[in-house]
């Protein structure tokens, strides 16, 4: 399993918000520099960011493509992205991150 994990729930709907493209960017001195893409599954999940590489301590980001999703579906929404930096202190442990996701608003917090 991956060290950085994803899942979107449409709370408004309440369902997975499969399709929702996902980046997941590390910091670099003042900017943060995207190391991997990937697409929700039919689960809203993103099981898998970095199969090959070993995850660092460091600063993250994941940015959450949300306009996309909700114009798929012919939505109106009010955030066209999510992005969400977090801090990585353990390199071994499973850092899983969830969004929950509507239209005009999102929460979030570090699940397991």
């Amino acid at each position: 399993m991956s060290g950085i994990t994803t899942h979107v729930l449409d709370t408004s709907l309440g369902k997975p918000a499969a399709g929702v493209q996902v980046s997941l960017c590390v910091r670099e001195g003042s900017t943060f520099s995207e190391i991997a893409r990937a697409i929700t599954d039919a689960d809203g999940r993103v099981r898998q960011f970095l199969p090959d590489l070993p995850l660092a301590v460091g600063s993250y980001q994941l940015v959450f493509e949300t306009v996309g999703y909700f114009r798929a579906a012919s939505r109106e929404a009010f955030y066209e992205r999510v992005s969400l930096e977090f801090y990585v202190a353990d390199s071994a442990q499973h850092y899983h991150v969830p969004l929950l996701l509507t239209p005009f608003g999102y929460t979030t917090y570090r699940g397991s």
